[in-house]
């Protein structure tokens, strides 16, 4: 029986490594497979959380159905940019130091088929809260409701228990954060940073109303398990959201760029995503990543 992998469905860690690959040019297709067949054995799907991107499907002749790039776009002032990958592992743990271990290992043993072309630490921020001091994915689907919008069903062996996942990495401009009164944040928001209450006189701008996944037709609702990174002087929010396919994501950002009413997000205001793909997350089969669709 296909099941999903559960780091997906399991709280965020204390700490994250989330590593994208590309494929190396002149590996044969055989080499790739068997490259995919040995990492089928490593991937927990609870410790190491797998994604496949489009770009390799391409290589391997396979389609999976919903999957599709993340579209390079732009809002009034601001750039959403799309820097996809062939493969995305999110690596979770309590110690940053076996992380980087254990992304180590996992590099060499995806040489020379891939290799690593973004790494980035992430980690939990007191009780789930952005880096700007706001708690994060406060308005998670919880238990069923989680699975029935994070995890594929009812579309046959090899796609039941799979996920599709957006991944963007936010770049937060803390001077501008800093400068900001607190009542002017909290409308960036559209919620009060003392409490985390949501609160009706907010803007339309406000992220909250831009994002609110009940107010779409159909409802837009996502899995987000998105965690803060810091790198040198740079800091902000790495946004990781599962769902039972893209269109909720996709709705989402639509909005939140003004598409629909010509009101953008006040996110983009204090922040920027640098780089963002998606991929799609096979199921588990018999406590093995399950890579028949692929062929292997």
């Amino acid at each position: 029986m296909a099941q999903c992998q559960q780091g997906i469905l399991l709280e965020p860690p204390k700490h994250s490594r989330y590593l994208s690959f590309d494929c190396q040019s002149g590996v044969s297709t055989e080499q790739i497979k068997s490259t995919l067949s040995d990492l089928a054995e490593l991937v927990d799907g609870k410790e190491v959380v797998l994604g496949i991107g489009l770009s390799l499907l391409n290589v391997l002749g396979v389609k999976i159905e919903g999957l599709r790039h993340l579209s390079a776009t732009s809002g009034a002032g601001f750039d959403i940019p799309s820097t996809p990958a062939a493969l995305w592992c999110w690596l979770r743990g309590d110690d940053p130091g076996e992380l980087y271990h254990r992304s180590r290992r996992l590099e060499e043993m995806l040489f020379p088929a891939f290799s690593a072309s973004h790494v980035l630490y992430g980690f939990l921020y007191k009780d789930s809260r952005d880096l700007s001091g706001y708690e994060d994915g406060t308005e998670n689907p919880q238990g069923d409701d989680a699975i029935a919008a994070a995890i594929v069903s009812g579309q046959g062996n090899g796609m039941d228990g799979s996920s599709f996942v957006a991944v963007q990495q936010w770049l937060h401009d803390f001077d501008v954060i800093q400068d900001m009164e607190e009542a002017e944040m909290d409308d960036v928001i559209g919620r009060h940073i003392s409490n985390n209450e949501e609160f009706d006189e907010a803007p339309e701008s406000a992220h909250v109303k831009r994002s609110a996944q009940e107010s779409f037709s159909p409802e837009a609702f996502i899995l987000r398990r998105s965690l803060p990174w810091v790198d040198g002087t740079e800091a902000g929010l790495n946004f990781v959201a599962f769902g039972q396919s893209l269109d909720a994501f996709e709705a989402i950002l639509h909005r939140m760029l003004g598409r629909e009413d010509g009101i953008a997000d006040a996110l983009f205001q204090i922040s920027r995503p640098v780089n963002g793909a998606c991929f799609w997350c096979p199921p588990m089969k018999q406590a093995k990543l399950d890579l028949s669709l692929l062929g292997c």
